[in-house]
């Protein structure tokens, strides 16, 4: 659980911004039911059940876009309805609602919210004591959804930018190592789940620190640029390219079986070895292959594919070498 609250960001958001709702709304329900208002203390008691089932449906699936589009959207309903229902008192659930509504969603959706909820105030008519508050509260709206839609934005790009820098390889602009083990743990997850078959492509540029030698690292770092860019092209949108390390790469491709696997990297091995330029007349590559079985977890994985690496390399380079599962897995 722990784990889960420190690298799923939108998660520990939605668990925490859940928490903090019901604990801000669970005396009001208590208060109103004891002071009679049992309409208004219903209405509480939805709205924090509610935030429990989106808070559990997210922690099940993982579907944090879902949960938080839901989450927000009970969040300004239940202010909407509970200022409908108390009066103007309840007007002020209204803000936290709405500025939470651009920690839960997108800034374009949570505009679009809390448009709707002051529309829907507005038009209904019933929590305002005069024109002056429905006036005064649509003017302090636009202004707190103003600043708060420039407050996202700016967090969704610094944090997009993060993600990227902490994610991908600087030189080649792929996926790095960091990246690929957190796929293959969910890939491995994935296949237990549903059986989706998965393949596992590792391959090392032949000879490549001849190249680094003879005409420089500049002159490296463009074959491994182009060799990012090509096998890309071909390779599927669903498949996914990191750099390993130096001249390495792993492809990870879902819904690819055993069978056809090989067909794949001998395809990959034959483009590399005809399209890559270079200072050389030919730059090939030695390829292994592991497909994922129910017996894997992400490093068993791996070792097998590795292994294929290092076998295809002592039969020669240019090839590709498959292993399956270890004996007695």
């Amino acid at each position: 659980m722990l784990y889960r609250l420190r690298h799923d960001f939108h998660l520990s958001i939605i668990t925490l911004l859940g928490a903090s709702a019901m604990f801000g709304i669970t005396p009001f329900a208590i208060y109103r039911f004891y002071t009679g208002n049992l309409v208004a203390g219903v209405i509480d008691m939805a709205i924090m059940l509610s935030i429990c089932v989106v808070v559990g449906y997210a922690w099940l699936t993982g579907d944090n876009r879902r949960s938080g589009f839901l989450l927000a959207l009970f969040a300004c309903g239940g202010a909407v309805i509970v200022a409908t229902v108390v009066g103007d008192v309840g007007l002020f659930w209204l803000y936290p609602a709405m500025v939470t509504s651009f920690f839960l969603t997108s800034a374009r959706v949570a505009v679009t919210v809390n448009c709707l909820a002051v529309a829907v105030l507005v038009f209904h008519n019933q929590a305002f004591a005069s024109r002056e508050q429905m006036m005064s509260l649509v003017a302090t709206a636009i202004v707190v959804s103003c600043c708060a839609y420039i407050f996202s934005r700016r967090n969704e790009h610094q944090r997009d930018r993060l993600e990227r820098l902490a994610t991908h390889d600087p030189l080649t602009g792929v996926k790095n190592r960091r990246a690929m083990e957190e796929d293959m743990q969910t890939a491995v997850a994935a296949h237990a789940r549903t059986g989706e078959p998965y393949a596992l492509i590792i391959f090392d540029l032949d000879h490549f620190k001849r190249i680094n030698d003879l005409y420089g690292h500049a002159v490296g770092d463009e074959v491994l640029v182009e060799c990012a860019s090509l096998i890309q092209r071909y390779t599927r949108k669903t498949d996914c390219l990191y750099r390993f390390g130096g001249e390495e790469f792993v492809v990870l491709m879902p819904g690819v079986r055993p069978e056809g696997v090989r067909a794949v990297a001998e395809n990959l091995r034959y483009k590399l070895a005809h399209e890559l330029t270079g200072p050389v007349d030919s730059i090939t590559a030695s390829f292994g292959v592991a497909p994922l079985h129910l017996s894997d977890d992400a490093d068993r994985w791996m070792a097998r594919a590795d292994k294929g690496l290092y076998a295809a390399k002592a039969s020669g380079r240019n090839c590709v070498v498959i292993r399956l599962a270890e004996a007695g897995t």
